[in-house]
């Protein structure tokens, strides 16, 4: 399912190793939604989602469910551990922490046993599951500093109310950000609709291009840094991952009432 360009690089991906199609693709209105409900074949080896578009800024707010006996395989690099998710609806989720868990060099798979059991014979060792599994994630030596680290943040969200009050404390950062874009009487255009904006990447542009320049110069004065949104789409990005605190999105969102009254 293409909701964005890492669902596209997926795709990519699976195409170079075997036949695979995209059951549903926004790609013709820019990536701005994810599906309301799957509805896809029953014949397929499996269906990849990805639960948080990055660049685009759309976001599953409700766990797929595939069709009975389709493994649901999610790649959950840049939303997983800021909300609880039903992880009993997938086979495969996969990610890398860099985001919301720890330093980049860790990669998280959480696999169910029927899907092990289908790692075909001769896999390439450091892709065999099954493999990894036996030997308890320790068949190579492991980036022990990083996934130390990452420890120590599993330790602070369940210091904070785990992953219902880190779900809580991202959705009231995003609602500070999208205020700000929807009550600038169409000063700020949101890029992803409504109901389907991403609570990780606030995306965005304005009306007028010409000032983008400017808001981008005098944000960074402001000390509101990396708002350049991704050179695919351009406009601008506001990543507020865990870590962000909600005092960084109500600096945004004040320099954005701001910059629009000035202009």
């Amino acid at each position: 399912m293409i909701t964005g360009a890492w669902g596209t690089k997926a795709l990519d991906a699976a195409r170079k190793v075997g036949a695979a199609n995209a059951v549903w693709d926004d790609s013709a209105q820019g990536y701005r939604s994810t599906p309301n409900e799957l509805i896809v074949s029953s014949n397929l080896s499996y269906l990849h989602v990805t639960s948080n578009e990055t660049i685009q800024g759309v976001q599953f707010f409700t766990d797929p469910v595939a069709p009975d006996g389709i493994p649901l395989i999610c790649d959950m690099s840049s939303d997983i551990a800021s909300r609880p998710i039903r992880i009993e609806n997938y086979d495969l989720v996969y990610g890398g922490a860099q985001k919301n868990i720890g330093p980049a060099g860790v990669t998280i798979v959480i696999i169910s046993e029927r899907l092990l059991d289908r790692v075909p014979a001769n896999q390439h060792a450091m892709l065999d599951y099954r493999l990894l599994a036996k030997n308890k994630s320790l068949y190579n030596t492991p980036p022990c500093f990083s996934i130390y680290v990452s420890g120590l943040v599993y330790q602070h969200l369940l210091a904070t109310g785990g992953l219902e009050a880190a779900g809580r404390r991202n959705a009231e950062k995003a609602a500070v950000v999208y205020e700000a874009i929807d009550q600038s009487n169409g000063f700020y255009i949101g890029h992803a609709n409504t109901s389907h904006r991403s609570l990780m990447n606030v995306t965005f542009n304005l009306a007028d291009e010409n000032l983008s320049k400017s808001f981008l110069q005098e944000s960074t004065a402001a000390g509101l840094d990396g708002l350049k949104g991704h050179r695919d789409v351009g406009g601008f990005r506001a990543s507020i991952y865990n870590a962000m605190p909600l005092e960084g999105c109500v600096r945004l969102a004040e320099f954005m009432a701001d910059f629009a009254a000035r202009h």
